[in-house]
């Protein structure tokens, strides 16, 4: 079995929910905190024990690119005023992993997003972390998934239980229950955007998925899906019908980066825990609390 050592971030929407901010700064730019939403998909990965990652954008989001290179001017400014701490963070950041970029150039779906990744990811297994979906978790979800993949040998989707409302924007799992497995099941089939009276669960794909590289032979094959792209749900659920995947209720809070009060309670959970924000922000809660 091949050790995981590459992940695809699918990063190039327009993000029209996170209007009109989106139309000048790439949504996954959006700080949370003192670092970019993007900033914690790639923390997670490398804690995951990746090493490569390709971060698929489009022409308007060069500012990805350069958040993870090293600014000299920055360095040279910090340096001359004795700010070493804050110049060693931004070496830590330019090398924590190696990022690659490469551009959809035209936005016709998430499945035809990762089909660009093929030449990157080869004939290896690779992790997908959806661009809006930040998790906070005690064991990075990442690592959750490949401990599953080590075990089953088979693909891995991330999924959560989630309401009928929810269910018709994301999709639905028919999975069945496996001996001795509290998190894990088998899922046989699943829907894009089902609508009401077609959902096989409440489980829904949020945020990851660990595939191996025959997908690309199914997303080459694909016929526009859902809202007229071409859906990745479309080529996990012919993987699912012919040989099974194993879908992994992961440990973590998910917030929806491509959703204003996502963003907005990524910011309140991040700010309490950061050492600069956590008392400030903790006595201003407190007094808000009081006037709602």
């Amino acid at each position: 079995m091949k050790k995981i050592t590459k992940a695809v971030i699918p990063a190039a929407g327009l993000g029209t929910r996170m209007l009109p901010i989106s139309h000048a700064v790439p949504k996954e730019m959006l700080p949370i905190v003192d670092l970019p939403a993007v900033y914690y998909l790639v923390e997670e990965a490398v804690k995951s024990g990746i090493t490569d990652i390709l971060i698929i954008t489009n022409r308007d989001k060069d500012a990805m690119e350069s958040f993870f290179d090293l600014s000299i001017e920055y360095e040279n400014a910090l340096t001359a005023k004795g700010k070493l701490a804050e110049a060693k963070r931004l070496h830590e950041i330019a090398d924590m992993a190696n990022v690659f970029f490469l551009r959809q150039k035209e936005t016709k779906g998430l499945g035809h997003a990762i089909g660009r990744a093929c030449s990157f990811v080869g004939d290896e297994p690779f992790l997908v972390l959806y661009g809006d979906d930040i998790i906070f978790s005690k064991t990075p979800v990442c690592r959750q998934m490949i401990d599953v993949y080590e075990k089953y040998g088979k693909p891995v989707v991330g999924v959560k239980p989630v309401t009928p409302e929810q269910l018709t924007k994301y999709s639905s799992l028919k999975v069945d229950a496996l001996p001795g497995e509290d998190r894990v099941t088998f899922c046989t089939d699943m829907i894009e955007k089902p609508k009401p009276g077609e959902e096989f669960s409440n489980l829904s794909v949020l945020g990851r998925v660990l595939l191996t590289p025959e997908v690309f032979d199914i997303i080459d094959a694909l016929e526009p899906g859902a809202g007229g792209e071409y859906q990745l749900t479309d080529a996990m659920k012919k993987m699912a019908r012919e040989g099974g995947v194993y879908a992994l209720e992961f440990e973590g809070d998910r917030y929806d980066l491509g959703s204003k009060s996502g963003l907005l309670k990524a910011n309140i959970v991040k700010g309490l825990e950061h050492p600069e924000t956590r008392d400030d922000l903790k006595e201003f809660l407190r007094e808000i609390i009081k006037t709602l």
